[in-house]
């Protein structure tokens, strides 16, 4: 009985640890220090949670393409702001987005705000 028991704290010890990994901070994880704005179209968004995921890809003058990842906030958060899905995939339109870099990771950052070339916008806090 000792050991299940055991087994038991173990295994729920490793679960906390997996659902602490995947939920921070947004100041733990990107540095207000360090704003950006680029230009790209959205390739891709993974409506999931912990936190939002858009992949950019931004096209420079010499043609190379970098690809972006950028986080946002929760779906419940986005949802009861009334956006959706399909309102940030954007059809392929481009769109310009404003927020912080990773502390260490090249390419990743958080949105604050997310304009699309009509003059539509998705403001978003958290940091």
């Amino acid at each position: 009985m000792r050991i299940w028991k055991g087994f038991a704290v173990i295994a729920s010890a490793v679960f906390a640890l997996a659902a602490a990994r995947g939920h921070h901070s947004v100041s733990g994880v990107f540095d207000s220090e360090r704003p950006f704005e680029i230009n790209g179209v959205v390739t891709e968004v993974e409506w999931i949670n912990p936190h939002i995921y858009l992949h950019l890809e931004v096209t420079a003058e010499d043609g190379s393409v970098t690809r972006w990842q950028l986080e946002t906030a929760p779906t419940a958060f986005m949802r009861k702001a009334g956006i959706t899905k399909a309102m940030l995939e954007g059809d392929g339109e481009p769109v310009t987005v404003t927020g912080i870099a990773s502390h260490t990771l090249p390419n990743v950052g958080w949105i604050r705000r997310m304009t699309f070339e009509d003059g539509r916008y998705f403001q978003i806090s958290g940091s």
